[in-house]
């Protein structure tokens, strides 16, 4: 059985997991778009507005201040997972290729699955390696602000029930 116990995260890196969230809600924006067949460009541009509000500025924070202390296989996997999640977008935008639904789909899904791996393998390890200062010293590098999705189009609602 899966645990459902929240994670405590330390309160230095806790807005990266609070950007999490709204990578999550991602995912299931776009399945739900899929599922419910709505128009690809909808689907895209809501993809380029995430791109540009949430994902390049969180994965520059974290790849310029939380990754930055640990270059171990953990950080250098997550850095991985993020030119690949770049690259996948950019050949989404690039060309709309037969078959984009299920090109969306395998994002959604590389997205949840590097989610995961940063909040259950790599911020426990950076937490337990870095020290507290350089968890401080992180803490007080990036924005407080959070990442917040803010799109106008409701695309992902069910067509029937709007």
């Amino acid at each position: 059985m899966l645990n459902k116990t929240p994670i405590k995260r330390n309160e230095n890196i806790i807005k990266f997991s609070r950007d999490h969230h709204a990578s999550l809600l991602f995912c299931w924006k776009i399945r739900q778009g899929v599922k419910h067949h709505i128009d690809i460009d909808r689907m895209l541009d809501y993809l380029r507005y995430f791109w540009t509000k949430h994902f390049a500025p969180h994965f520059g924070e974290e790849e310029a201040f939380l990754f930055a202390p640990l270059k171990d296989d953990k950080v250098l996997k997550a850095m991985d997972d993020h030119k690949s999640i770049k690259e996948s977008i950019e050949a989404l935008h690039a060309t709309k290729l037969h078959g984009t639904e299920e090109k969306l789909l395998e994002l959604a899904d590389m997205v949840d699955e590097h989610v995961r791996y940063e909040e259950r393998i790599l911020f426990p390890h950076l937490e337990s390696t870095l020290s507290h200062e350089q968890l401080k010293h992180i803490g007080t590098q990036i924005s407080d602000e959070p990442l917040l999705d803010t799109y106008q189009d409701a695309f992902w609602k069910n067509p029937s029930s709007l």
